[in-house]
């Protein structure tokens, strides 16, 4: 992954051994060695420059890494659950709506965790906050493995919501934050890949651990939930803090020298930190009045109404599309179309798994190549056609090859469009269109709607499919979908190619609709004065 071993400096703190993580840092030891040579070098130069590009790379690639792991364990237990919920109701006895309670509860808990989520950033960092994310995760997912009733599987799967409710905002946030312009909604794309790899990991957890007898098997798949702790722990010495944190703390230093080895050019690291002392108030701070950012986001100005509008709805949209349903219930969907054997079953979740998460590398060439839009209008139109297909599928065709072919066809193109756009994208947009000050609690706030949206899908998809059958619960996903669309033109705004201090001045122009661009002059301007 690029990352070349780890070490530790004097001042305590662990880096990765082509970017030590102190005082004298890399960029540093080129600055005197570039005395050292002849200035009129050109090609000396050149190499000196494509070393630190090269070094820089790796590092923010190092951190885009170690911040999305929490993620899998999201992933994983989305995957893992839609297949042991089938040994559970067996070892168990537990009714449907008991299925439905433990599935869509984890996404309910989790809007807690995400409330909380924000102000806790801006408290202890983003950094710590992955961490505790962490251990509520992990304690949940051991209080399940041995959960030996149904009130402490609930007890333990509320833990995993909270721990999921701060990982799955934080994560793009910190991100968004420690990333260059030119690279930041590739990498702001990693917690969305890393999400489809634990699904995927969940997936095939089921189908190789599905031999088991019922009593151990969903316990063994649970457990394995728990190993990815480890590398956790470890990545939470070796990441630093967000550069726009620091500087919310008044730690311009250290934020100087977060940016250094997070910035290819070192021109550019003072022209970004002033960015970032003006977006957080700190330039003029005899002109600062301090509020309190609940009170900002109750009562916000018209451009931060803007925001909350296109990370709030577009958050909303990519779950009430149903692809958490999709995702926790294809067996169900499978087995309507025809499927009977568990095994072949659960088999068929596996290539839901894999299309989901090969598609997603679609989205991380693309996002800052073609932008953020045009992957949007890919696929909620994309998903608006899987969608309807999936319903006609289920409704007027009969059980048989054919219906079970052009069933899993539609699904797999349903979360293969998702990860091409609105799964990573959504992320991406809510983690930097909001002002540094608010960013992290608007950001929860966000996730807040993700999770709700998520979890009332969950819990009543079941029971809607057996009201209107699941192939009409499909048309409705698909008529929700084709909404999606005309909310991107309307409301999502193009950020690619942008800082997060110029896409902050982007919403001061209602989405730039009068076809001004918001260029890197703009705030240099605004610094200056």
């Amino acid at each position: 992954m690029g990352m070349e071993g780890i070490q530790e400096n004097g001042n305590g703190e662990m880096g990765l051994s082509d970017f030590p993580l102190g005082r004298k840092n890399k960029y540093k030891r080129m600055d005197s060695e570039f005395t050292d040579y002849d200035d009129d070098d050109p090609s000396h130069h050149h190499h000196q420059l494509e070393r630190r590009k090269k070094s820089t790379r790796k590092y923010v690639f190092g951190c885009a890494v170690f911040a999305s792991l929490n993620n899998v364990l999201l992933g994983y237990d989305v995957g893992v659950m839609s297949g042991a919920i089938l040994f559970i109701q067996e070892d168990l006895n537990i009714t449907e709506v008991q299925q439905e309670v433990l599935v869509g509860v984890l996404s309910i808990i989790s809007l807690l965790g995400s409330l909380a989520g924000g102000r806790t950033s801006d408290a202890i960092g983003r950094k710590w906050t992955m961490g505790l994310a962490a251990v509520v995760f992990q304690t949940g997912a051991a209080v399940m493995t041995i959960a030996p009733s149904f009130e402490i599987l609930m007890v333990g799967r509320i833990l995993c919501g909270v721990g999921i409710g701060f990982g799955v905002m934080i994560a793009p946030v910190y991100i968004a934050e420690i990333s260059p312009t030119i690279a930041r909604g590739s990498l702001t794309s990693f917690p969305e890949i890393f999400i489809n790899l634990g699904i995927l990991l969940g997936y095939v957890s089921n189908y190789a651990f599905s031999g088991l007898s019922a009593h151990i098997s969903w316990r063994v798949m649970l457990a394995v939930g728990i190993l990815p702790s480890v590398f956790i722990g470890v990545a939470l010495f070796i990441i630093p803090e967000s550069p726009r944190w620091l500087v919310l703390q008044n730690r311009v230093e250290e934020a100087r020298s977060v940016l250094m080895k997070t910035n290819e050019n070192e021109w550019e690291v003072e022209e970004r930190l002033a960015e970032i002392q003006l977006a957080a108030g700190t330039t003029n701070t005899d002109k600062y009045e301090e509020k309190p950012v609940w009170r900002e986001l109750l009562s916000p100005s018209p451009a931060l109404r803007r925001m909350l509008i296109t990370g709030i709805g577009i958050q909303c949209f990519q779950q009430i599309t149903g692809i958490d349903a999709t995702v926790y219930y294809s067996p169900a969907i499978f087995k309507a179309a025809g499927i009977e054997d568990e095994s072949k079953l659960l088999a068929a979740t596996v290539a839901v798994g894999v299309s989901k998460t090969a598609f997603i590398l679609i989205a991380i060439i693309l996002i800052d190549k073609v932008g953020r839009k045009p992957l949007l209008y890919v696929s909620t139109i994309g998903m608006t056609t899987c969608l309807f297909g999936v319903g006609i599928t289920l409704i007027l065709m009969k059980e048989g090859s054919i219906s079970i072919a052009l069933a899993i066809l539609f699904v797999c193109g349903n979360v293969a469009f998702f990860s091409v756009g609105i799964g990573p994208v959504c992320w991406v947009l809510t983690s930097e269109i909001f002002p540094l000050r608010v960013r992290a609690q608007a950001s929860g706030l966000g996730a807040v709607g993700n999770r709700m949206c998520s979890g009332l899908i969950a819990m009543s998809f079941l029971s809607v499919s057996h009201a209107i059958t699941v192939g009409g619960t499909f048309l409705i996903f698909s008529a929700i979908s084709a909404l999606s669309v005309v909310f991107v033109y309307k409301y999502v705004p193009e950020t690619k190619g942008k800082s997060l201090e110029q896409i902050e001045l982007l919403f001061q122009d209602e989405y730039g609709r009068q076809g001004g661009e918001v260029q890197l002059g703009d705030v240099e301007h605004l610094v200056q004065k």
